[in-house]
């Protein structure tokens, strides 16, 4: 699936922004931290930017379907901790 420069480009760069600081060393130890790792881990020469662009993306899937919805987020599934809404 290709990434277009569609809809609003400030929320894009936010989006991105977001998707960098969760990548970093700073970033809390999440699934998706471990996912995008997972695909930069992938090792081209563009595997990190292609690796903050998918969690971009997935991050701003899973916004909308928690706005949506209505859930709470399981920042991490495996220890069963909550994140507060």
């Amino acid at each position: 699936m290709r990434i277009s420069k569609e809809g609003d480009g400030y929320l894009r760069t936010l989006l991105v922004q977001c998707a960098q600081y969760i990548l970093s060393r700073r970033g809390p130890d999440t699934d998706l931290k471990r996912w995008g790792l997972a695909i930069a881990a992938k090792g081209k020469k563009k595997a990190k930017k292609r690796a903050v662009v998918a969690v971009a993306r997935k991050l701003a899937v899973l916004l909308h379907r928690l706005w949506v919805s209505g859930e709470v987020y399981e920042w991490r599934r495996s220890s069963g901790l909550k994140a507060v809404a």
